[in-house]
């Protein structure tokens, strides 16, 4: 699993977003927001701070999930990261 949090603390870094990044948070964010979520899209947001917002696409199927993107909203700067690249 810490390769996991290691490869999504290190493609948001890549993305410019000079911000704290904790691949563990994010990843157990993710699996919480999932609890009870029928299979499918979803787009949810997270604020980090007053100026941070993360929005994620998650796809969500039986038995696992598939993070396709963040986008990192701060201030006057926006950072896109895609996981399905």
């Amino acid at each position: 699993m810490d390769e996991i949090y290691a490869i999504i603390e290190s493609k948001i870094k890549e993305s410019g977003f000079t911000g704290e990044v904790n691949g563990y948070e994010i990843y157990n964010e993710i699996c919480d927001f999932m609890d009870d979520k029928e299979n499918g899209s979803y787009i949810f947001l997270s604020k980090k701070a007053d100026d941070i917002v993360f929005e994620y696409k998650v796809d969500i199927n039986d038995d696992d999930f598939n993070l396709s993107y963040v986008d990192i909203k701060e201030k006057d700067n926006s950072y896109h990261i895609d996981f399905d690249a």
